[in-house]
């Protein structure tokens, strides 16, 4: 379900910054905790909405990593109660569906979003972008956007100039992936991980792809493209 956790040294590292991962699923909480300390950074870890609260509490974290699928997330929602001193931001990894559950109480500063399957690399990427302080270049309150391609995670969303885009589940996390990634291309075997969560082979690819870019590039110039042997990218030819 999630990315491999092996960090090349291409990919995005800290410098001792204190995360705090809030994860109900052992292996997905085992799998971030070992992937950012070998990233450089400090960890501590909760398993529930009220061990959030409770961490906050005792130390300062500078960005907390959180499941939406946290036991106790709701609660700690709606905690009137709950006023840390420091509110970190926060990454928030969730199916498309949950993205609209923020946390408000966490949220009041920089927040970022990573859909699941997550690919760790993405995930360090997100995060070295939230402790900047900044929002990335091409992401503006939940937006991504390439030239005049939009897609708003927030509401699972996507247009091309005034043109809504009628996208698949698979069509949507391919779109989404090519965007974080614009300008770079990507593999067929990790766009099949991160739409799927495994590696599919045949054409499977090819034809999402085909499908994609037919909805994505009809009636302009072509963003999607082929480098053959290697994979797909997108940008402006």
């Amino acid at each position: 379900m999630y990315g491999s956790s092996p960090l090349p040294p291409v990919l995005a590292r800290g410098s001792g910054q204190r995360l705090l991962v809030a994860a109900g699923d052992p292996d997905a909480a085992e799998l971030l905790i070992s992937t950012l300390e070998l990233a450089g950074y400090r960890t501590g870890a909760a398993g529930s909405g009220a061990e959030v609260a409770r961490r906050l509490a005792e130390y300062r974290y500078d960005l907390v990593v959180m499941d939406a699928e946290l036991p106790g997330l709701d609660d700690l929602a709606q905690g009137g109660r709950f006023k840390p001193a420091y509110r970190p931001p926060v990454l928030l990894l969730a199916a498309c569906e949950s993205l609209a559950r923020l946390v408000p109480e966490l949220g009041a500063g920089e927040r970022d979003y990573v859909t699941k399957p997550f690919r760790i690399a993405e995930v360090l990427a997100r995060v070295k972008v939230l402790l900047r302080g900044v929002g990335g270049g091409d992401r503006r309150g939940g937006m991504l956007d390439h030239a005049d391609l939009v897609l708003d995670d927030g509401a699972c969303r996507a247009r091309r100039g005034a043109r809504i885009l009628d996208l698949t589940p698979a069509e949507y996390r391919l779109l989404r992936h090519l965007l974080v990634n614009a300008e770079k291309v990507l593999s067929k075997e990790q766009i099949s991980r991160y739409v799927w969560g495994e590696f599919r082979g045949g054409n499977a690819i090819e034809q999402l792809v085909s499908r994609l870019r037919r909805k994505v590039d009809r009636g302009g110039p072509a963003l999607i493209h082929t480098r053959r042997g290697f994979g797909y990218w997108l940008g402006e030819s």
